[in-house]
């Protein structure tokens, strides 16, 4: 069965879920805003599933929730797809979200160790290994990423007559770097290299 890409969003970067937060509300008449907007473009929801507005309301205020220490607690990830059915577009869309969490989770581990670099912490020999890992592990981060949570979900009937799907989901911050860790480590290990058993310092979480 066909199912064509059309795009990926990107969600809350990341790098970005690195840096405190303070929480914010985010009042609902800016849901009911963005509501009408998806509306008027033709977005609707499947039957049964929470109005548009309550859906955007619900990840908005996921956005803002902090752990303990301040930061942030999800990262998120978003995709869109079209599909010759609903259920079709829909599974593929969930992939690439996940594909998309993968990708923000690399861009966040290659940054930190360009930043250990940059400080003297990590010779530049293991910084380049454990990058060639990072650069490997996508399929092995996306395997690792558990259970997603769902947080709106949309789609829209195109002029052919094909199922357009929009998903966002989120993912525990702390279970994304686990997965991470894992993924890397998981490389490591098939390629022999000693840095597996320094991971954890390496990495720093």
């Amino acid at each position: 069965m066909l199912v064509t890409l059309v795009a990926v969003i990107i969600g809350v970067s990341f790098a970005s879920c690195g840096s405190k937060k303070s929480a914010v509300k985010v009042s609902a008449s800016d849901a009911a805003k963005q509501a009408k907007e998806l509306v008027k473009e033709g977005w609707t929801i499947a039957p049964g599933a929470l109005p548009i507005e309550r859906q955007l309301d619900k990840s908005y205020q996921m956005q803002y929730e902090v752990d303990e220490t301040g930061y942030p607690k999800y990262l998120f990830g978003e995709a869109m797809s079209v599909g010759e059915n609903y259920d079709a577009a829909k599974m593929q869309a969930l992939e690439l979200a996940k594909q998309n969490l993968a990708g923000q989770v690399q861009t966040e581990v290659t940054a930190l160790i360009e930043n250990q670099v940059a400080n003297k912490q990590l010779a530049e020999g293991d910084a380049a290994s454990i990058t060639q890992s990072v650069l490997a592990s996508k399929n092995l981060i996306v395997q690792s990423i558990g259970r997603v949570i769902p947080i709106s979900e949309f789609y829209r009937t195109t002029a052919n007559k094909n199922k357009e799907v929009l998903v966002r989901v989120a993912y525990n911050f702390d279970m994304a770097k686990a997965a991470a860790k894992k993924a890397i480590r998981q490389d490591l290990e098939q390629r022999g290299d000693e840095l597996s058993k320094q991971l954890d310092k390496v990495l720093g979480f």
